[in-house]
């Protein structure tokens, strides 16, 4: 075993690959259904839970887009999520007017 600077043994390494970017899935009020009270929903992605916070931010920007976002919970039927920023969107498609 030789004595190598911790410099010199970076410099071996190969360099790190990078972390593959994190997608990230927004949903929308009529995305759910347009959900009228605070619950945990089961969704084809797995189980959403909607605040009454959040209810108050689509009952006054309905066309508000949400972060989805899993919280550290996972079930049998899947994975359990939350909403999370959101943002003002001011062009809706047709489905959603």
């Amino acid at each position: 075993m030789t004595d190598h600077h911790p410099q010199e043994a970076d410099e071996m390494m190969p360099p790190a690959r990078p972390e593959p970017a994190l997608s990230v899935n927004k949903i929308t009020w009529p995305q759910v259904g347009r959900v009228a009270e605070p619950g945990r929903y089961m969704f084809k992605f797995g189980w959403l839970t909607v605040t009454a916070e959040d209810l108050a931010v689509w009952e006054n920007f309905p066309n508000a887009e949400f972060t989805l976002y899993p919280t550290t919970a996972t079930t049998e039927v899947g994975e359990e999520f939350r909403l999370g920023t959101f943002d003002l969107r001011t062009h809706l498609s047709l489905s959603e007017k």
